[in-house]
């Protein structure tokens, strides 16, 4: 039953407002509060769907209740109640976030409309964020080994700033899992995450995927195209595989992070973009430096903040946590029962020599459950997960 505050210091209209809302349906539960000291008190104790609340009050005026509520509870559609003066002060209020405004005396249309919108943009936020966290759990960093626990100390320091952070580890490591987590626990979670894989674009093409273009830069340009960086403005992008980016695009994103400026191709126009870059790359980026195949220059824009994912062999003691939890997710997956590894079959996967990383097991672990028997047996390793 959604949980509507009527925060209103003139007690006429709050019984009005009350009455309207709780006669109009049986499914709404309506609370008051003559005042917004009051008011912010009961939503921090509360859950509240939605909040009626006047511009006006004694104490604590409307704006004030309205930015208390977007720091508190910012996921609560407020709707603001304003009298025939305070129409410009309602206006901006919708500035501050607030979802709508209603004039007094309300309309008993306008009121019920408003009220019915705002209840369904709350559940919609309420699902995305649910949503949210399931996409989250795709991304998910298995593992209590010393290097990975460093890893998320790490993040848990630095996602939370602007910092540029570089990403190293050979391929199959987890690096975008890290860009990931880097992002979702940002303050620009609620924006995009561009991701880029820049040894997949042609090199001719790296520029115009990153920074857009205009009608007839080039052959095949049929109209103007927004590039990553403008889809990622507010957000994260993650250029993966940054190393083998053409050293024309690196003289590019370096003014891009220098500026925080972007130009199409093809156009000299400059377009502001408010973006945090991530960056990862198995190559040893200082020896691509010397052989002048990446710029030093970028590489010391990108690397304030470095973190280098370890190979799997290099992490043996999560080996048994890892096979657990691909184990669960493919049988997860694939709709099938879970498989247990014996002892002796997990013993001998922590010893293999894993040089496609994570990646190589997740997919040696498919393998055997697909393959081996109920309880996946150290000769079902032998027989279906030699090299």
């Amino acid at each position: 039953m959604p949980k509507i505050l009527v925060i209103e210091d003139e007690a006429a209209i709050r019984r009005v407002l009350t009455k309207i809302l709780s006669e109009e349906s049986d499914t709404y539960q309506v609370d008051e509060a003559e005042d917004g000291l009051i008011g912010i008190e009961k939503i921090k104790k509360e859950d509240f769907d939605l909040v009626l609340c006047d511009i006006k009050m004694p104490k604590m005026d409307g704006v004030e209740v309205l930015e208390a509520i977007k720091k508190i509870k910012p996921e609560i559609p407020v709707v603001m109640i304003s009298g025939h003066g305070d129409l410009d002060t309602a206006v901006n209020t919708m500035r501050l976030g607030a979802f709508d405004y209603i004039s007094k005396p309300p309309d008993l249309n306008r009121l019920l409309n408003t009220v019915r919108n705002a209840l369904d943009r709350k559940e919609l936020v309420v699902e995305n964020k649910l949503l949210k966290k399931k996409v989250s759990k795709n991304y998910e960093m298995i593992g209590e080994s010393k290097g990975i626990s460093q890893i998320k100390e790490m993040i848990e320091k630095v996602a939370p700033t602007d910092a540029r952070v570089l990403i190293i580890g050979p391929n199959g490591t987890g690096k975008e899992l890290v860009a990931h987590w880097l992002h979702q626990k940002s303050e620009r979670s609620n924006g995009p995450l561009i991701e880029v894989n820049c040894a997949a674009i042609p090199s001719e093409l790296i520029e115009s995927e990153l920074f857009g273009h205009i009608k007839g830069a080039f052959t095949g340009a049929v109209k103007d195209r927004a590039g990553k960086f403008e889809a990622a403005n507010g957000g994260t992008i993650f250029l993966d595989e940054i190393g083998d980016m053409s050293l024309s695009a690196q003289a590019k994103v370096l003014r891009a992070l220098q500026e925080n400026k972007i130009q199409r191709v093809g156009n000299d126009r400059d377009i502001k973009v408010d973006v945090r870059v991530v960056a990862a790359t198995n190559k040893n980026l200082k020896k691509e430096i010397e052989e002048g195949r990446f710029r030093e220059d970028l590489y010391h824009r990108l690397a304030v903040i470095l973190i280098k994912v370890p190979a799997l062999n290099d992490r043996r003691d999560d080996i048994p946590i890892l096979i657990d939890y691909f184990s669960k997710k493919i049988a997860n997956e694939q709709g099938t029962a879970k498989k247990t590894f014996s002892k002796a079959a997990i013993k001998l996967l922590q010893e293999y020599d894993w040089t496609g990383n994570i990646r190589e097991l997740r997919n040696v672990i498919e393998r055997l459950i697909i393959l081996g028997e109920a309880e996946v047996s150290e000769s079902d390793v032998k027989m279906f997960a030699s090299k």
